[in-house]
């Protein structure tokens, strides 16, 4: 049987673990060719081989987001590879979180050049094979602290409303192309990352949490199978929280 995304090919930055894992396991459930990007390549080319093990076609490639030259390169290197690109998931992310006045200027800039920069960079590195085949879905994982805000998480924060404003702007750019640019806001998803907050804060999210528990990867990766699937082909410009109802 068909599968929604046969013959598709689709790029996941930060794909080798957590939440990018589990949303290349969702898109390749229904067809996708995986090229997995993360800035270490022995874990990107380990989870390929996971992949490929599975009868997936999956590929590794070693890229710092925040450095446009690898994001170009590495969309070269998936075009020659794969012929071309149909799919983007800009998921890598880091934090380094502090309260503002104790955070240092490296830790502002290193946040904002991954999680902001980064999605420009790919945006910007996939943007003309999208509009020469005249489409295209470009996913960019944002978070709901980018809408509401988060003490301890200044530079998180503002790199997630940055990823916001941006895929506004690029799914007005490009929409006449027939690409649709949107994002996801997760919540609380436990994750590795998630899993170095202390107990107390823990529990402060999960207090503002109407379903009174964190989400899985899978959850994510679920609403972002359907914006990169024909389903979503008349949605665009949009942010949809997957957190449990923390922000409504």
């Amino acid at each position: 049987m068909e599968k929604r995304l046969d013959g598709k090919v689709a790029i996941v930055t930060g794909g080798a673990r957590g939440i990018g894992k589990a949303i290349c396991e969702r898109l390749a459930a229904e067809g996708a060719s995986l090229a997995i990007v993360d800035i270490m390549l022995e874990v990107a080319q380990q989870t390929a081989d996971e992949f490929a093990a599975a009868g997936v076609t999956a590929r590794a490639y070693a890229a710092n987001v925040a450095k446009l030259e690898d994001a170009e390169a590495t969309v070269k290197r998936v075009m020659d590879d794969f012929g071309k690109v149909d799919i983007l998931v800009n998921n890598a992310g880091i934090t380094r979180d502090n309260l503002l006045m104790r955070m240092s200027e490296a830790d502002w800039d290193a946040v904002l050049a991954v999680n902001l920069k980064g999605t420009f960079n790919f945006t910007k590195a996939v943007c003309r094979p999208m509009m020469k085949a005249r489409s295209g879905k470009i996913v960019s994982i944002a978070s709901v602290v980018g809408r509401m805000g988060n003490a301890g998480q200044a530079n998180y924060s503002a790199s997630k409303a940055g990823v916001i404003g941006l895929t506004k702007t690029v799914a007005k750019e490009f929409a006449s192309r027939n690409i649709q640019a949107n994002a996801v806001a997760p919540g609380y998803i436990v994750t590795d990352m998630t899993g170095k907050l202390s107990a107390e804060a823990t529990e402060a999210f999960l207090k503002v949490i109407p379903m009174q528990r964190g989400g899985k990867p899978e959850d994510v990766a679920n609403v972002v199978y359907f914006l990169c699937s024909p389903d979503s082909d008349y949605v665009t410009g949009q942010v949809v929280n997957v957190d449990g109802g923390m922000l409504m």
